[in-house]
């Protein structure tokens, strides 16, 4: 165990730590926040039915509070208490993608504290597929409202390290579970309209939903390429400027050969400036830049790569004193269109067609 700026951070690599878990679950009780690893990214943990634990989340991220929290449950009963209804498409789906990096938003009841949800009367919750954290919500023996533990707008984190860097004095515990694996945050569907909506991509790709919901949609906002026009925000993750580094983005687009080209093209003329640049580059493209900087964030052939060492790769080039970095966009298929969408919100939608 060590202290962080008054921050306790306890390593728990199985769920089986029954003693750091039930103080863990003591924090909360008390109205204390706890940092917790969930298969997706970290999250920073409040009791959901407490209006001043949620009011402490908000404050601790420096975050929105139109921007609303997802609630972690560890069992479906658990839903029960927070929802007014639950229709068979949202049986359906939890019963074939839970636990797992999948939340829905549902219409909430009055018990539900209008601070947890952002003012909505709905209400986003999800199960997350790690056991630690399934162990943690246990023993809190209350649903956790968990929005990512990062200062709001910067990159998830997907270690603890990027937690201390955020949060460390700002919460009572970090529980260290080691790196996440998903690495992006859960698909976030409103089962509140037919047909469901994709309010968010996420960890369950939309192939995947389709296999219970083929007539499922997606918000056209996920897919923009410029600053969508929001009256509200229905789901996290939905503001215009999200998952951004220090470092300006850019993302160039299109098919991989001329997006190879093109980045070496913008690489030489921002040096040339004096600008500290650097690419985030596909393994299929990475021979293409030489002795320029760059570092290799996964895969085309297997997005999931991608998407797992994303946040990571663009923390460490704020590490590194990057300015400018030259994001290679990916396919919008599976991972990739959430790989996209944070992308896109990261570079504040300053986008280059190859």
């Amino acid at each position: 165990m060590e202290s962080v700026k008054g921050t306790r951070v306890i390593s728990v690599r199985t769920a089986t730590d029954l003693v750091v878990l039930d103080e863990a679950g003591e924090l909360i009780r008390r109205g204390e926040l706890v940092v917790f690893p969930t298969e997706t990214v970290y999250g920073l943990g409040g009791n959901a039915l407490d209006p001043e634990a949620a009011a402490k989340i908000y404050a601790a991220k420096g975050r929105p509070s139109d921007n609303p929290l997802i609630v972690h449950v560890a069992k479906n009963e658990d839903i029960e208490p927070l929802v007014r209804a639950v229709p068979q498409v949202a049986v359906e789906l939890m019963e074939r993608l839970w636990p797992g990096p999948l939340t829905l938003v549902f219409p909430a009841r009055s018990e539900v504290p209008r601070r947890t949800t952002g003012g909505l009367d709905t209400v986003a919750i999800r199960m997350p597929a790690h056991p630690v954290a399934l162990a943690f919500i246990a023993a809190a023996g209350v649903p956790i409202a968990g929005p990512s533990a990062n200062l709001s707008g910067r990159p998830s984190p997907t270690t603890a390290e990027h937690v201390i860097a955020d949060l460390a004095g700002r919460v009572a515990m970090i529980i260290d579970a080691g790196q996440t694996g998903v690495g992006v945050e859960s698909t976030v569907v409103d089962i509140t309209v037919s047909p469901p909506q994709i309010l968010r991509p996420g960890g369950t790709t939309l192939e995947e939903l389709q296999t219970v919901v083929p007539e499922i949609t997606v918000d056209p906002t996920t897919l923009a390429d410029r600053p969508p026009a929001l009256d509200r925000v229905r789901a996290p993750g939905m503001k215009y400027k999200h998952y951004a580094p220090r470092a300006e983005v850019i993302v160039v687009e299109g098919t991989p050969e001329k997006v190879a080209a093109r980045v070496a093209v913008l690489y030489d003329e921002y040096e040339a400036a004096g600008r500290r640049v650097a690419i985030m580059a596909t393994a299929e493209n990475a021979a293409s830049y030489g002795e320029r900087t760059f570092a290799v964030v996964g895969s085309r052939q297997d997005l999931g790569t991608v998407a797992a060492n994303l946040f990571d790769l663009l923390r460490r080039f704020d590490d590194q004193g990057i300015e400018v970095i030259l994001a290679e966009g990916v396919d919008m298929v599976g991972l990739g269109l959430a790989v996209m969408n944070r992308l896109r919100k990261a570079a504040g939608y300053r986008i280059v067609k190859a």
